[in-house]
């Protein structure tokens, strides 16, 4: 990729003694940290809601810390899919490692989705792109973008059983409100394109300017709308595909006559309708099938227009792997590498052997299980080629990335110089564009790509 990707992901707990004991959440983080030291806690407070402790750096240059009560995961500064894939399958790895050694997988279980069936509460699965700080994001670019992350769950949601009532307030259990199944799982959570904050009035796109690096030179393009993938082929084409939107974007490519009347509106649209035709409106008042408009954009990326490098060929032919698939209505190619495609296939198999409707809460249990992180127990992992190995990517190599950093960001370097704090047991203040440790020991790292050890800045920085 031409672009520094990085995915956050917010873990759902289920636990059968909840209220007994300590939270799992909590039990998992200090097991982590201090008994299998795979990073270094934070000392000090980073905010009102993450006070020191809370959470903290992984050696393999993530995060880990708790959110409201549920664990969130953060990969390292990623150049390329195979980091990005891999290292976000580390943090699951990561999670059940604890709960297996601590005596836990039995009664307790970490779940990668993004919905609570029971409350109706949703968690996320947060996506970062770097960009340029210059880059023509202009109404026309925009547009397509949007058009484009509107549409894309076509090919990458994670489905899920059921939706929301009307209101907004309360799940509606499998057919109530005219759905049973859905492509995606944010769709009923996403309320506006563009805003802010990222609790409420969630957008397509989150417009909070935190680059984490030089912000004369970059931007952090925030993107909530995005579900947890399980299948690794999901996961890499969600990234290579939305990367090489950007890389259209920043070379001013998208053409008029792309954008969507109303994307937000389009995209619970497509969401609840599984085995539609999936016809859109679009700004200037004409009516596009949404597979059309996923065209155009592919064959945009894919021509010779975009210098691509390896991971943009990848993401090329997977692409043009699921637009073909659905434009010949065999979705069954699709089954092991599409999730909500998969775990449709999966609920209908168990609900015509079971004599099943939609609206039974069983079904609702089964989705959970197609979400489970223990490979042992998850529905997906069950299917052949599932594995990030079998996806071929470039440059992919076997490792432990539960300790490794990438090797070509800053995330490789921050790994070293927390490596260096361990063994001396001095003070530190880690962040993602910066280390301190001991009195006047400074480290600023606000170049995402240099993956070289920075000159030492001495500063008087207060340290707890």
């Amino acid at each position: 990729m031409k672009r520094i990707v990085g995915l956050e992901t917010e873990y759902g707990c289920l636990c059968s003694r909840p209220g007994e004991t300590r939270p799992i959440p909590e039990r998992v983080r200090d097991y982590l940290f201090y008994k299998l030291k795979v990073g270094l806690i934070d000392l000090h407070d980073r905010d009102y809601d993450e006070p020191a402790g809370n959470g903290g750096f992984l050696f393999n240059g993530g995060r880990l810390y708790l959110d409201m009560g549920h664990v969130e995961y953060c990969t390292a500064e990623c150049l390329n899919l195979a980091d990005v894939v891999s290292l976000d399958e580390a943090g699951e790895e990561l999670l059940q490692q604890a709960l297996q050694e601590l005596g836990l997988s039995s009664e307790a279980c970490f779940i990668k989705n993004n919905v609570d069936h029971y409350t109706g509460a949703t968690f996320g699965c947060h996506e970062n792109y770097l960009v340029s700080r210059d880059g023509p994001f202009n109404q026309r670019n925009l547009g397509g973008l949007l058009s484009f992350l509107a549409l894309r769950g076509i090919m990458v949601g994670a489905g899920r059983v059921g939706g929301l009532s009307h209101t907004g307030r309360k799940v509606a259990r499998g057919s109530k409100d005219g759905v049973a199944f859905q492509i995606m799982q944010r769709a009923d959570y996403i309320q506006t394109e563009v805003y802010e904050w990222v609790q409420f009035n969630r957008a397509l796109i989150n417009a909070r300017d935190e680059p984490l690096g030089d912000p004369t030179r970059f931007r952090r393009l925030h993107l909530l709308l995005g579900d947890s993938n399980i299948l690794p082929f999901s996961n890499a084409l969600k990234v290579g595909a939305t990367s090489l939107l950007l890389d259209l974007v920043e070379a001013d490519l998208i053409p008029k006559g792309l954008a969507l009347a109303d994307p937000v509106r389009t995209m619970r649209q497509i969401s609840y309708d599984p085995d539609g035709s999936w016809m859109v409106e679009m700004a200037d008042g004409k009516r596009w099938s949404a597979l059309d408009v996923l065209t155009e954009l592919y064959e945009l990326a894919a021509s010779d227009k975009l210098d691509k490098d390896e991971d943009g060929q990848w993401t090329c032919q997977a692409w043009q792997e699921v637009l073909t698939a659905f434009q010949e209505n065999r979705r069954e190619k699709l089954v092991g590498k599409v999730d909500w495609i998969t775990k449709r296939y999966l609920l209908e198999a168990f609900r015509e052997a079971e004599g099943l409707e939609w609206d039974d809460p069983w079904l609702e249990s089964i989705d959970l299980e197609y979400h489970k992180i223990d490979p042992a127990r998850n529905l997906a992992r069950a299917l052949p080629h599932t594995r990030v190995e079998d996806l071929h990517l470039p440059g992919f190599r076997k490792r432990d990335s539960r300790r490794e950093p990438p090797a070509n960001t800053r995330a490789s370097v921050r790994s070293q110089l927390m490596r260096t704090i361990a063994q001396s047991g001095r003070d530190y203040i880690i962040d993602w564009d910066y280390v301190q440790f001991g009195k006047l020991r400074y480290f600023t790292l606000d170049d995402p790509f240099d993956s070289r050890v920075p000159e030492v800045e001495l500063k008087r920085v207060w340290v707890p």
